[in-house]
């Protein structure tokens, strides 16, 4: 079976620039604060990305912006750290009350920047796309283009989708909920957004900055 040939551009790194293989990439980017690069399929997509810009690719691009970031997923010694210059999202739901709450944390600092609920009659999945989707707003809102961690690859997938697909049924309990809900799946529809999202590698990194500490 023969492998499919990737370029990568490297907006920021050591040395930006569009590469051939993933090693010499790696050497651009490997422990360098605030590395941005991504792969692509052909020679022509890195080369007509790495003209338009890291913050004008994604801009132009939303799509690609709510996928998953390439990341080393090896547990090598040399496997790639997390940007701190991000913001992180995480959730947290109590499994026997239903009460939910989350909150997003600027990696470098440990500074919350924002904390919503408790919330009645809801879900861990709820909350971390409710985070994620706040997280994207915010940001857009501060102009800033730094990427964004987030540790549920459910989150991940409802905001590609720009839909939540939650079992939780809606009651008078949690009518705030779900308008957030609604509010928020009409942002995605609504809105584009530079940041990338990278889902955090717990494994190697432990748990992600924003995390409550509940488990």
């Amino acid at each position: 079976m023969t492998t499919k040939k990737k370029f990568y551009v490297v907006w920021n790194g050591v040395k930006p620039g569009v590469y051939d293989n993933w090693a010499e990439c790696k050497e651009q980017v490997y422990q360098f604060e605030g590395a941005k690069y991504k792969s692509f399929g052909t020679l022509q997509e890195a080369q007509s990305a790495l003209e338009e810009g890291y913050a004008a690719y994604y801009r132009n691009h939303p799509a690609t912006a709510s996928g998953v970031a390439l990341q080393l997923q090896t547990n090598d010694a040399n496997a790639q750290k997390p940007i701190l210059d991000s913001l992180c999202v995480d959730a947290a739901c109590n499994m026997v009350t239903k009460v939910m709450e989350y909150r997003g944390v600027y990696a470098a600092t440990g500074e919350v920047w924002f904390h919503k609920g408790p919330f009645p009659n809801a879900s861990n999945n709820i909350g971390e796309f409710l985070a994620l989707v706040h997280g994207l707003a915010l940001l857009k809102q501060k102009n800033l283009d730094i990427p964004i961690y987030t540790d549920s690859i459910t989150a991940l997938s409802w905001v590609r989708h720009k839909k939540h697909k939650s079992i939780v049924l809606p009651t008078d309990e949690n009518a705030v909920l779900f308008d957030l809900l609604v509010r928020a799946e009409n942002w995605l529809k609504n809105n584009t957004y530079a940041n990338p999202i990278y889902k955090w590698n717990t494994p190697l990194w432990g748990e992600i900055p924003a995390d409550f500490g509940r488990k």
